[in-house]
């Protein structure tokens, strides 16, 4: 009770003379602080203001500390220098908890293995017959929401395109693909879709992965899925998305054929997707065509 008063005190702004803790254990403060936070749960969350909002703060106190919201980085400010200073990030990530259900935004940025730079928030869903204890997002990979209909034939429901075994997804607007880069008319190796290039792990973390034949297989089963109609009114809201020819990467079938890759090859040259339209089955393609992905975690 003696540190809930004096933290009371210490909100309404009023001076006291005292250590305060706040924690989830009940201990005492440390004896060199006079704030000690502790939590196995949880954060210190500072105040958080747009770059406006901190250039307004008037005669701001030497190392006040603050998160931009407009940049999402730290500054504390610094007197000396009458400014604001960058509190520099390093190189180490932690890779936050996640409860499947909600929802996950990514920041793609354009370079080998995103075409073009944007931030997409995705939904994910678990339960999914067939495989019930993994997450799925419910769109594809790139696509900017989820499809509005089975038919949905826009560049924004689509997402992106994938070779398989290939890093780099491809943008196609209907007219133009992105990159613009020489086709792959041609994958002949004897090799499934490794880790290094598979684009869920690189895009969503550690985790995050493409399905395995095997998973789309028990989905496809155990939804009784016999035509495009089956995966468009699952919880996936797999659409026919389409996909790019292998000869030459033009766009083709959307709005009328979807796909989606496995990990798994079958040959060399071909490797096994989950393919609806009038069926929906799984077919061993041709490696060099880019079709839609899902990502999927355990």
């Amino acid at each position: 009770m003696k540190h809930l008063f004096v933290l009371l005190l210490f909100v309404a702004g009023i001076n006291v003379s005292a250590q305060v803790a706040i924690n989830d254990d009940g201990s005492a403060p440390h004896n060199s602080a006079m704030l000690d936070v502790k939590s196995s749960s949880k954060g210190l969350l500072p105040s958080r203001m747009t770059q406006a909002q901190i250039g307004s703060i008037i005669d701001p106190a030497n190392g006040l500390l603050v998160f931009c919201t407009t940049d999402n980085k730290m500054y504390i400010y610094v007197s000396t220098d009458v400014q604001w200073k960058e509190v520099t990030y390093g190189t180490g990530t932690i890779t936050p908890g996640f409860l499947c259900g909600g929802t996950i935004t990514i920041s793609h940025m354009e370079g080998s293995v995103a075409p073009v730079t944007k931030t997409v928030t995705y939904g994910t869903v678990t339960n999914i017959p067939g495989e019930t204890t993994k997450c799925w997002i419910t769109s594809n990979l790139g696509a900017d929401h989820q499809a509005t209909a089975k038919t949905d034939a826009t560049e924004a429901s689509a997402g992106w395109y994938w070779q398989f075994n290939r890093q780099q997804g491809y943008m196609h607007d209907g007219s133009i693909r992105t990159p613009a880069t020489t086709w792959i008319s041609s994958i002949d190796e004897n090799s499934g879709w490794v880790a290094a290039n598979d684009p869920c792990t690189l895009e969503f973390g550690n985790g995050w992965r493409i399905p395995t034949g095997t998973e789309w297989g028990n989905v496809d089963a155990a939804g009784n899925w016999t035509s495009a109609n089956g995966p468009w009114n699952s919880a996936l809201k797999l659409h026919q998305a389409g996909s790019l020819h292998f000869s030459d990467g033009s766009l083709q079938s959307r709005g009328t054929g979807g796909s989606q890759w496995s990990t798994d090859m079958d040959f060399t040259t071909t490797a096994w997707l989950l393919g609806f339209s009038t069926g929906c089955n799984m077919n061993s393609y041709n490696k060099a065509f880019a079709v839609s992905v899902r990502c999927i975690k355990n």
